[in-house]
């Protein structure tokens, strides 16, 4: 079962893959991955960026300077902290975003519109049941890794200081 999931997961990534090299070809992996990272908790610094893109701390600078320099991120000095920068998307980064779920969301409708209607439902069924299970187990990951819960929210607060509190409203996580 877990092969037959595995080499099923491989054709959902490549679908996946395909959209991304399409919209956001001049960006790498990384760099996507730290845009989505700063679409979900705008204003992050950049020491919490690197911790949730397992990045060491220079490697993270010098990725929000080619993005910076790429126009897709911009910094200013942090409301509490002025000598801490905090990141935001350009309204550039925004529409590539944008672009990409909808490429993606695009090519999976044309791959779900070859399938029955029950296999589409019990493609979603499983999906929504996997997704329960994984997130249970998300739950137990190390402290500092956030957890998706079923609302779309993140608990933990990734923008506050190791063993301060959290703020008690989480931002709110958005589904790449």
């Amino acid at each position: 079962m877990a092969a037959a999931l595995d080499e099923a997961a491989g054709t959902l990534l490549a679908v996946w893959e395909a959209a991304r090299e399409r919209t956001t070809s001049r960006l790498s992996g990384a760099q996507l991955r730290a845009v989505m990272v700063v679409e979900q908790y705008d204003g992050i610094n950049l020491r919490r960026l690197a911790t949730l893109t397992d990045m060491l701390l220079s490697s993270a600078s010098r990725l929000c300077d080619r993005l910076v320099a790429a126009g897709m991120l911009e910094r200013e000095p942090g409301r509490f902290d002025r000598r801490e920068i905090a990141l935001h998307l350009t309204p550039a980064a925004t529409r590539l975003l944008a672009e990409l779920r909808a490429d993606r969301r695009h090519r999976l409708e044309q791959i779900l519109a070859g399938m029955t209607a029950e296999g589409r439902a019990a493609l979603l069924r499983g999906m929504q049941e996997f997704d329960t299970v994984a997130r249970r187990a998300e739950a137990g990951a190390p402290e500092g890794w956030p957890v998706l819960q079923p609302s779309g929210e993140r608990t933990g607060d990734p923008l506050a200081e190791p063993g301060e509190p959290s703020t008690g409203e989480p931002p709110v996580a958005r589904t790449a």
